[in-house]
């Protein structure tokens, strides 16, 4: 992989790029395969990466650099820690199809407190609230027909439902809508005291 001329990596364009940022832990194979085949099914054309957002997307005030380096001095003393997927709901005023998130989430709640300030800070439409999106932006009329849909397929599923975050990715959004990792981090890789 190339860069562009601030160093960002990746094939796309400097241009392409757009100043929308996000903190984000994937879900490991084989459930995230899953996760991801089934999002192609309920939304086709999609490009999934199943992940858990620490912080959802976001303009920066600053260099990407900066906020990555912020993102870096968090996570390291961060430990790493077990994260469960539970039932299927819908977000009512979005109408997002997603999965909650029982075991983890009270981590995720203060892993988003602790990073979304300084250079990540930014004041979000919506309350912080941990979950893995399965379908959006589904005309009105076919929700709840993808919806019954992705219960199916979720209940179904026969592999585990808990996976263990470990790293975490710092990743920026193109004009296309296809996001590109730019840092990798792992949780408590410096020892916590």
């Amino acid at each position: 992989m190339g860069s562009d001329e601030k160093g960002v990596p990746g094939r796309v364009p400097a241009g392409e790029h757009l100043d929308v940022f996000a903190l984000v832990i994937y879900v490991p194979e084989p459930l995230g395969r899953f996760l991801d085949d089934l999002r192609r099914e309920l939304v086709p054309h999609s490009n999934p990466h199943a992940h858990v957002s620490v912080l959802p997307p976001r303009p920066l005030a600053v260099d990407w650099q900066a906020a990555s380096g912020q993102a870096r001095a968090l996570t390291e003393g961060w430990a790493p820690f077990e994260i469960e997927l539970t039932g299927l709901q819908i977000f009512p005023v979005t109408n997002v199809i997603y999965l909650e998130i029982g075991a983890g989430a009270a981590a995720l709640r203060r892993m988003h407190a602790a990073m979304n300030t300084g250079a990540l800070a930014f004041q979000e439409p919506f309350p912080y609230y941990p979950h893995i999106t399965l379908a959006q932006e589904i005309p009105q009329p076919e929700v709840r027909a993808v919806h019954e849909l992705a219960r199916r397929r979720w209940k179904e599923y026969r592999g585990g439902s808990v996976f263990r975050a470990e790293r975490a990715v710092f990743v920026q959004n193109t004009l296309d809508n296809c996001w590109l990792d730019l840092a990798e981090y792992s949780l408590g890789a410096v020892a916590v005291r």
